[in-house]
């Protein structure tokens, strides 16, 4: 049976054209008469479709198009190209009946009013869609409850913490229940314990809901806990969207084994592989995947091992160096041009 997408994205492009001044006086002067201008894609093509109850991560170096794709799928730009649809509407037109089923969460911006407290920002809210009371008082309860934040409903938005505040603006996004959610670095800057409470909140209350969620963020622990596919871009274009499994799969050949001796190596032993870590009683290597075995063996070979681990690259390693060859295939292909 074929599932009808929530989000369907086929081409889109945004380019910003910007003017560039030459130096000097005379560059000024002569561009009030003869301006030059460069033009910059920050998407490119980008194709994708996604359906209900998924939750997926957006990743991308800073400037990779991330969050430009967030703002054309919530009508905030307008495509150069391309097209998308959003619940069956366009959001380039931004119809009523959209903005009331989806909502735009964005981490270094604030949507509460700050003199005011929670409450009374969420009252407004309630207001502003129209929510009945009844309704708005269980969908707050429900909120409040899962994210920990019913002491703080009378506190000043300004004078709660940064993880209190984004808890607040998390149920202030969910307040009109949004079936489609965009969730652009909603953990940046939290500390450790709030990050953790965001997430699990952010899991529940997908499961629950059903809501499509769409997450863009640089801590890599929030994609491994949240997110089951990834689409990967840069530079504008997409060049990856599966699971995060088939990601080491396809961009590592690589594992990681490291063992634990009970007597210090012998200066003598050579180990397989790269050493990433080392010290007299510890070793940590990478060796290509068909080599484990042999591995294993030269590591047992050459002391008292008392443990003995093979796992995968960790994901943000992984990550990390597909977004450095992607660059570095991005600048070659510059070159060649």
């Amino acid at each position: 049976m074929s599932v009808t997408p929530i989000i369907e994205v086929h081409e889109l492009s945004k380019s910003f054209r910007t003017y560039k001044k030459e130096n000097g006086l005379a560059g000024a002067f002569k561009g009030l008469f003869h301006r030059k201008h460069t033009e910059t894609k920050a998407v490119d093509r980008a194709s994708f479709s996604v359906s209900e109850g998924e939750f997926v991560g957006f990743l991308g170096p800073n400037g990779a198009g991330k969050t430009t794709v967030l703002k054309m799928l919530s009508g905030l730009l307008q495509p150069t190209s391309g097209t998308a649809s959003v619940l069956g509407f366009n959001p380039s037109k931004r119809p009523s009946e959209l903005k009331r089923q989806f909502a735009l969460l964005m981490g270094q911006k604030n949507a509460l009013w700050w003199d005011l407290p929670a409450r009374e920002s969420l009252e407004l809210n309630r207001a502003i869609y129209g929510i009945d009371r009844k309704e708005f008082e269980s969908r707050v309860n429900e909120l409040i409850d899962l994210l920990d934040v019913r002491d703080k409903m009378g506190v000043m938005v300004r004078e709660l913490s940064l993880g209190e505040r984004m808890k607040m603006e998390l149920i202030a996004a969910l307040l009109h229940r949004p079936k489609v959610l965009f969730l652009d670095e909603p953990t940046i800057g939290l500390d450790v314990m709030s990050q953790k409470k965001v997430r699990e909140f952010l899991r529940e209350y997908n499961a629950r809901h059903k809501v499509v969620t769409l997450l863009t963020s640089h801590y890599m622990q929030d994609i491994e806990e949240l997110c089951k596919r990834v689409i990967l871009i840069d530079h504008g274009k997409i060049f990856f969207d599966g699971s995060l499994e088939d990601v080491v799969n396809r961009f590592t050949s690589t594992k990681i084994i490291e063992a634990d001796f009970s007597t210090s190596l012998p200066g003598s032993f050579i180990p397989p592989g790269t050493v990433l870590e080392r010290n007299p009683l510890q070793i940590k290597i990478e060796v290509p995947r068909a080599e484990v075995p042999q591995a294993c063996a030269a590591l047992l070979a050459g002391g008292m091992v008392v443990d003995l681990s093979v796992s995968e690259v960790p994901i943000e390693e992984v990550i990390r160096r597909v977004f450095g060859r992607q660059q570095e295939e991005n600048r070659i292909l510059s070159d060649t041009l």
